[in-house]
C-alpha cells in the first residue's frame, strides 16, 4: 500500500516557517519521498502500517495548517498519470521489497 500525505501550511511568519521545514523534515527522515513541494508518498506494508504511519504524522503535527492523507493500493499507484514539463511520464513500479538498511556505498 502506499500512502500520500498532502499539505498546505502556513509560512507567514518565521515561527511557521520553521513548523512547515521541521515537518517536511520528519516526512523525509521517516521515509517518504517528496513528489511534489507539499506531497509526499511512502510504500508501506499493509494497513496495519497506514494505521501506524498516520498515527506518527499525528504526533507531529505543526500548530497550525491543513493536512490530509491518502492510502491507496499498489495497482492504483501503478495506474497515476503524470506530466511534466518534459510531457507525459510512464508509471512507477513497485518497490520489489521494502528495504530496511540500506549499505553504505562509500
Amino acid at each position: 500500500m502506499w500512502i500520500l500525505v498532502m499539505f498546505d501550511l502556513p509560512t507567514d511568519t518565521k515561527p511557521q516557517r520553521k513548523a512547515a521545514g521541521d515537518f517536511r523534515n520528519f516526512l523525509l527522515d521517516a521515509g517518504y519521498e517528496r513528489c511534489q513541494f507539499s506531497i509526499y508518498a511512502r510504500y508501506v506494508n499493509g494497513k496495519k502500517a497506514v494505521e501506524t504511519r498516520i498515527g506518527q504524522i499525528e504526533r507531529a503535527l505543526p500548530p497550525a495548517g491543513d493536512i490530509q492523507i491518502l492510502s491507496f493500493t499498489d495497482r492504483q499507484f501503478r495506474d497515476i498519470v503524470h506530466f511534466s514539463d518534459q510531457g507525459r511520464r510512464s508509471p512507477r513500479k513497485n518497490p520489489e521489497q521494502l528495504v530496511l538498511f540500506e549499505k553504505d556505498s562509500a
